[in-house]
């Protein structure tokens, strides 16, 4: 259960002056690579002591003790790379994130529809590109069970999107309608738009589909954060704020539930570069930073980021890439993917963001991107000298292996989508049949980047993936999906569980500039803490996905608990 905003505040009015012991447990500290058994004092919101002498002469003196009961406390976890309220609001309308076929999409559809009349357009997302053929939903599908009404829906990934033909008509796009630079529609025959488009193609709706109005976006973060906190997560990069692809800017927010005192958990918000603004958008994204960082604690939430998307995805071939996609029957394509920046403009946009003092955090999944992302930054550090900005590249699907030491000669840091490593329908269907020759073999190289001493984050794009971090470390070290009986995928880039417990606290928190106080257990920092339900290092690895979260805390607040 989510504890509610009154019994919060009660709780922790009660609590700054009474110590709490987590006694009688597994403690991972995330300084040592494994747990040892002992507890942990807290008091005024941060821990005081890992001392078992000084825990027991709190607990004979009042401390509230919090049994452990053989369980497991680690620091909470942070997600590097998450959209919440993106997902808080798909959570909250038509909903297709469950739906592993597309009969069972479109029956949600109609049935979404049929209980709420009074909308003008039908709007959601989260389907699966796996659950139709080619990966592409046609508009005739969505006109079957909703014709009378424009119904647009993007996919789990967000790159692309469903429309029917009413929607085509509201939007005034035909057969002549050219692709965007930065995407491209599905067509059929005759040249009309076949019903799904990827990338900037979605853009061309954003002048007549409807905005996600700020009720709806802040019940959508609440709701999203209850759900996080459930999973043991305790702060976050929210990976693409402000406004984009058609949604409503999401720092208002942000700032309404700091305001409110809702937003409990730590935040960092990575500002979206927008690709047809160029170089003028900087001082108002810099002068953002500045204001929030004035006015708000950084622990509760920050804007020293900014999100640049390199590239697309594999699955619509708009993820860039060295060499070039092959067709159905494997034969080499003129196409290589889609850069949204060319590389000296790249190069130009990360050092002048770089120069005044901002995070960047890349979108990068294919291996001539991540090239791109590598190479902006060996400029910016030529032009601006090294870095302590904490730089990173998201999602690396494909890494050429000469640019593996260039993360460490860098100091840029992997920032992992773990859960993303396995073969399922989506990957093994609608990505390795297509890419280019030799690009299998490099497919999520994580414990290459490890073996090479990079700095290891973990997010999970939610809503494009489940949010849930032990499903992730499960991946991570099994290369495998919980139940599956695939062929792990290169289990020789499987990471130890040390290594990835690591990235999704410490190594995440580090990316937040929060490591000073967060993602460890350790005196000083807050009492952000998960207890799990199980000792993680004593479970055998197949079996790591059976692990629950308990209880989740943060500043020595309990904010979750398992009913």
């Amino acid at each position: 259960m989510i504890l509610d905003r009154k019994a919060f505040m009660m709780s922790k009015e009660n609590l700054t002056s009474v110590p709490q012991v987590f006694t009688g447990g597994w403690i991972y500290t995330g300084d040592a690579p494994y747990p040892q058994w002992g507890g942990v004092a807290v008091q005024d919101g941060r821990i005081i002591s890992l001392d078992a002498e000084r825990i027991a002469t709190l607990t004979t003196s009042g401390a509230e003790n919090v049994p452990l009961d053989g369980r497991m406390l680690i620091a909470g976890f942070h997600d590097a790379h998450i959209h919440p309220v993106i997902a808080g609001v798909e959570m909250l309308g038509c909903d297709l994130s469950a739906c592993d076929s597309a009969e069972e999409a479109l029956r949600v559809i109609s049935e979404f529809a049929a209980n709420n009349p009074e909308l003008e357009w039908i709007t959601g997302g989260g389907w699966s590109m796996s659950a139709f053929p080619g990966g592409s939903p046609t508009r005739e599908m969505l006109d079957s069970v909703v014709p009378d009404r424009p119904v647009l829906l993007e996919n789990r990934d967000h790159h692309s999107a469903w429309a029917n033909s009413r929607a085509f008509a509201t939007a005034g796009i035909r057969a002549t309608t050219p692709d965007p630079v930065d995407g491209r529609f599905e067509r059929e025959a005759d040249g009309f738009p076949a019903g799904t488009m990827h990338d900037g193609a979605i853009f061309l709706f954003d002048q007549v589909r409807p905005g996600i109005e700020h009720a709806r976006a802040y019940a959508g973060l609440l709701a999203a954060q209850a759900h996080l906190f459930s999973l043991g997560i305790t702060g976050w990069q929210d990976a693409a704020i402000g406004t984009i692809m058609g949604q409503p800017d999401t720092v208002p927010v942000y700032l309404e539930a700091v305001a409110q005192g809702t937003l409990q958990a730590r935040v960092r918000g990575a500002q979206w570069w927008d690709r047809t603004a160029g170089i003028s958008q900087l001082d108002r994204i810099r002068d953002r930073a500045l204001h929030i960082g004035t006015n708000v604690p950084r622990e509760r939430f920050s804007l020293g980021t900014v999100k640049i998307m390199v590239d697309g995805v594999a699955e619509s071939r708009t993820a860039a890439m060295h060499g070039h996609y092959r067709d159905s029957h494997g034969s080499p394509l003129e196409s290589t993917g889609m850069v949204f920046f060319e590389p000296q403009q790249l190069s130009e946009y990360v050092t002048a963001i770089d120069a005044v003092g901002l995070q960047i955090h890349f979108h990068t999944l294919g291996d001539r991107a991540v090239s791109d992302a590598l190479n902006a930054l060996a400029a910016a550090r030529s032009a601006n000298g090294p870095s302590l900005l904490r730089h990173h590249l998201a999602h690396l699907e494909v890494v050429s292996e000469a640019d593996v030491p260039r993360f460490v000669e860098l100091g840029v840091s992997a920032n992992v989508q773990p859960y993303w490593a396995a073969h399922d329908a989506q990957l093994d269907e609608l990505v390795i049949p297509f890419l280019p020759i030799g690009a299998e073999a490099k497919l999520y190289p994580f414990g290459s980047l490890a073996q090479a001493g990079v700095d290891l984050a973990m997010g999970s794009d939610w809503p494009v993936s489940s949010p849930d971090p032990l499903q992730a470390i499960h991946v991570a070290v099994n290369r495998r999906h919980a139940g599956s009986n695939a062929k792990a995928l290169h289990a020789n880039e499987a990471l130890s569980l040390t290594q990835v417990l690591n990235a999704a606290t410490s190594g995440s928190a580090y990316l937040n500039h929060l490591d000073d106080v967060c993602g460890r257990i350790r005196p000083g920092m807050f009492a952000d803490l998960a207890i799990l339900d199980s000792n993680l290092f004593s479970l055998p690895a197949e079996e790591l996905h059976t692990a629950r979260v308990d209880e989740t805390w943060i500043g020595g607040e309990r904010v979750y608990a398992r009913s």
